[in-house]
């Protein structure tokens, strides 16, 4: 009810993770003139599969046993690939690897500063927020990128 509430108030809009499947990338490649290789459809399927927003060596390290002459420079150039045509999100989100997320919809993360574990906010866009900055800048809004930082549940029972 006050979730309800809030989402009417503030203009939240709730949102459900959006994938794209193993044949919409291979179109998207090719239509971007970029190599379909196993490996690089790999990496997207590994990506798409988890919620946990990994680093390009958690892949790596993921992909390794089924892949073991895959190298860490080709997990690095595909999701290059993938960021540069628009279906992977590259983040940053204060450490000193990038994060990345298969979900291209605009939707903010949180990060537990204990664990660093990353997670998705289920909403899409405070819509009035993209107003108001607009307002105050003069800039046309165009996408956003938003971090939480807390601690998460398992790590606010240790403290």
């Amino acid at each position: 009810m006050i979730l309800d509430f809030l989402k009417w108030e503030i203009g939240i809009i709730m949102r459900e993770r959006t994938m794209l499947t193993v044949g919409e990338v291979t179109d998207i490649l090719r239509r971007n003139k970029k190599k379909v290789t196993p490996q690089r459809l790999a990496v997207y399927a590994a990506l798409a599969q988890t919620t946990e927003h990994p680093t390009a060596e958690t892949l790596y390290k993921e992909l390794r046993p089924s892949y073991p002459t895959m190298s860490l420079a080709t997990v690095y150039k595909s999701l290059d690939a993938f960021c540069e045509i628009g279906i992977v999100r590259e983040l940053n989100v204060g450490e000193e690897a990038f994060r990345y997320d298969a979900d291209i919809s605009q939707h903010p993360h949180v990060r537990c500063i204990s664990c660093d574990t990353v997670a998705d906010v289920p909403i899409s866009s405070i819509p009035s927020l993209d107003k108001n900055v607009a307002s105050v800048t003069g800039y046309r809004i165009v996408s956003q990128q938003m971090y939480f930082f807390g601690y998460c549940p398992a790590c606010q029972k240790k403290i």
